[in-house]
C-alpha cells in the first residue's frame, strides 16, 4: 500500500516570476510529494510544463472567479488525488476553498501581505465582496499560515480565528559557502516596482550620497519602472535597471552587491510586505542590509546586529545607512557575518519546510496544531 502524501500547492496564476518562494518551498518538500496546481500558466521563468493548469483556454475560468466554484477545477484537483490544498494569498484560497471541501480535503491558506491588508480594505461593492470571500476561506481552512507577526494579526483582525493561524517564515536556501565573487555594486534592489517597495525613497536617499557615488543595481519589473528610471536620471543617480532575473541570476547579483537595500514601506492605498524574501536571500549570502522598520522586515534583520533600520519613508535616514556601511567594510562584514548565522538559524528553508511538513501532517490527522510555529 503505497504511503505516498500529495499536496496540491494552488496559485491561480501558475507562476508569476517574482514568487520563487512558492517553487521553493514547494521543491523542498522530502515527506510530501507536491502537485503544483493552478487555473491558469503565465509565461515566466517560473512556470514548467508539468504544472496541472486547471483552465488552459481560459474558458470556464471566469465562473470560478464569480461562483467560486467549477466543474473543470473539480475534475482538475481529482486528478491530482492530493490529501492536501495548499494555497497561497487568501483570494486564491477562496477560489479553491469549496473544491476542495467537496473532495473532503484539508486546505492550509498562507496569507502574504496585500491580501489582508489592502485589498479586505478596499471600500465599495469590492472590498465587501472581498471580505466575505476571505471571511469564508478563513471558515473553511483547516489551517491558516501567516509570513510573519504583522501578518498574522492582520489576519486576525479581518476574521480569521486566531487559534488556526500560525505564524511560518517560508525560509530560503542557504548555501554552504558564501560565493567569492567580485563586487560590481555598492547597493542592490530585488522587487517589484510597486509603491510598498519605496524605490522613490531608495533614489532620493542615493542622490544624497555624492562622494563618491554608489553604483546601484535595480532588479525587478512592475508599473512604476519607467518612473522610476526617469527620476533617477533626473537625480544623476548611478543606477543601472535590469528587469526582471531568473533566480539563479539574482544570487549572482546578490554576490557582486556590497549591499542590499529594502525600503519597504505602507503603500498609500494601505498595501504592506509581509516579510521580503530578499533580506533573507541576502543574510544567507553574507550580505548587511539597510531596511525599514516595516511589516516583518525586523523578524529577519535585527537592527545594529544583521543590518541598519530606520523608519519607513525616510530618504536621509536610509541614506545615513547606506552610508555608514558602505564607509565601513569591517563593519558591512561583522554585520553580513551576523545575518548568515541568523538566517541559517531561524530562516532556513530546508527546516522550515521540515516544520511545515509537520503542519501538514496536523492538517490531514486532525492533531490540534495550536502552539506550533
Amino acid at each position: 500500500m503505497s504511503t505516498e502524501r500529495r499536496v496540491a500547492i494552488w496559485r491561480s496564476a501558475m507562476l508569476p516570476g517574482s514568487e520563487t518562494f512558492i517553487r521553493h518551498q514547494g521543491d523542498a518538500l522530502s515527506r510530501w510529494t507536491p502537485a503544483y496546481v493552478g487555473a491558469t500558466r503565465i509565461d515566466s521563468a517560473l512556470s514548467r510544463p508539468d504544472d496541472v493548469i486547471a483552465f488552459p483556454d481560459r474558458r470556464g475560468f471566469l465562473r470560478l472567479r464569480l461562483t467560486g466554484t467549477s466543474p473543470r477545477l473539480h475534475k482538475t484537483l481529482l486528478s491530482v488525488r492530493p490529501h492536501l490544498v495548499h494555497a497561497h494569498f487568501g483570494g486564491d484560497g477562496w477560489l479553491v476553498s469549496q473544491t476542495a471541501a467537496r473532495l473532503g480535503v484539508p486546505l492550509v491558506v498562507t496569507v502574504h501581505g496585500h491580501d489582508v491588508t489592502r485589498q479586505p480594505a478596499s471600500s465599495g461593492a469590492k472590498g465587501v465582496r472581498y471580505r466575505r470571500n476571505l471571511q469564508a476561506v478563513f471558515d473553511r481552512a483547516t489551517l491558516v499560515l501567516a509570513v510573519s507577526d504583522v501578518i498574522r494579526e492582520q489576519a486576525v483582525r479581518w476574521g480569521a480565528d486566531p487559534a488556526k493561524v500560525r505564524v511560518h517564515h517560508i525560509g530560503v536556501p542557504v548555501p554552504a559557502a558564501v560565493p567569492i565573487v567580485p563586487k560590481r555594486w555598492d547597493v542592490v534592489f530585488v522587487g517589484r516596482f510597486v509603491a510598498k517597495k519605496g524605490v522613490d525613497d531608495l533614489l532620493a536617499a542615493l542622490a544624497r550620497i555624492e562622494r563618491p557615488r554608489p553604483r546601484a543595481l535595480f532588479i525587478g519589473d512592475g508599473e512604476l519602472m519607467p518612473a522610476m528610471r526617469a527620476r533617477a536620471e533626473q537625480l544623476r543617480v548611478d543606477a543601472t535597471f535590469v528587469g526582471s532575473a531568473s533566480p539563479a541570476a539574482v544570487t549572482r547579483h546578490l554576490s557582486e552587491s556590497r549591499i542590499l537595500a529594502c525600503p519597504s514601506k505602507t503603500a498609500p492605498d494601505g498595501d504592506t510586505e509581509g516579510l521580503p524574501t530578499t533580506v533573507m536571500e541576502a543574510g544567507a549570502l553574507g550580505l548587511p542590509v539597510a531596511a525599514t522598520r516595516h511589516s516583518g522586515i525586523p523578524e529577519a534583520v535585527v537592527d545594529g546586529e544583521t543590518g541598519l533600520l530606520t523608519a519607513e519613508a525616510d530618504p536621509v535616514g536610509l541614506a545615513a545607512s547606506l552610508t555608514r556601511l558602505l564607509g565601513d567594510a569591517e563593519l558591512r562584514h561583522r554585520l553580513g557575518a551576523q545575518a548568515r548565522r541568523r538566517i541559517g538559524t531561524h530562516f532556513d528553508l530546508v527546516e522550515q519546510t521540515r516544520r511545515l511538513e509537520h503542519l501538514y501532517d496536523e492538517a490531514t490527522t486532525g492533531t490540534a496544531v495550536a502552539g506550533r510555529r
